[in-house]
């Protein structure tokens, strides 16, 4: 079990998030209180590794009800995060004054609601990670592009809002911005 606990494979997101997403699962159940405390520290640690931020947003729907499969998946994300501790966000002193937007979705993603997931990411002074978002949108969209829309719409706010923050600083002079989806 314990060898198990630490597989590398557990974290490969596209092999396990469908199967993951499904809350009918006849898997066993685990404590939910230690599930929730595991879940509660991913969600820290994604302040400084975005890149779970997904995978934790998966994995916190069955905090109701979690199975032995999704505790041993959140303890490879740990693994996961165990084997890279050199990696997280980084600044450049010396940039350019642009806010660049990357918003993606997957369209009827969640085999129980189909609802589809918005992520995206917002970059300032060229590569320095300001925000990011991974979260199931309220609607289910009728289409593929009004799910995108949904995602670009989302996505468009917050850019909004950091421009508007910026303003207060007296930064607003030359700020370009420019936004990116997958189609």
């Amino acid at each position: 079990m314990a060898a198990d606990l630490f597989r590398k494979d557990l974290f490969k997101t596209n092999d396990n998030s469908n199967r993951l997403r499904k809350k009918t699962d006849a898997n066993i159940e685990v404590d939910s209180t230690g599930y929730r405390q595991l879940i509660g520290k991913l969600l820290y640690l994604t302040f400084t590794k975005p890149n779970i931020t997904y995978f934790v947003q998966v994995l916190s729907q069955f905090m109701d009800q979690p199975t032995e499969e999704h505790l041993l998946t959140a303890h490879g994300a740990l693994k996961h995060l165990k084997s890279a501790p050199g990696q997280g966000i980084l600044m450049d002193a010396y940039s350019d004054l642009k806010i660049t937007a990357y918003c993606d979705n997957d369209w009827a993603g969640c085999p129980d609601s189909r609802k589809s997931v918005t992520g995206y990411s917002i970059f300032f002074f060229g590569n320095f990670l300001v925000n990011w978002k991974s979260k199931k949108q309220s609607v289910v969209a009728r289409s593929f592009t009004e799910a995108e829309y949904r995602s670009m719409e989302s996505a468009c706010c917050e850019v909004i809002g950091l421009k508007n923050l910026l303003a207060d600083f007296g930064l607003n002079q030359g700020i370009t911005v420019r936004l990116y989806f997958d189609n």
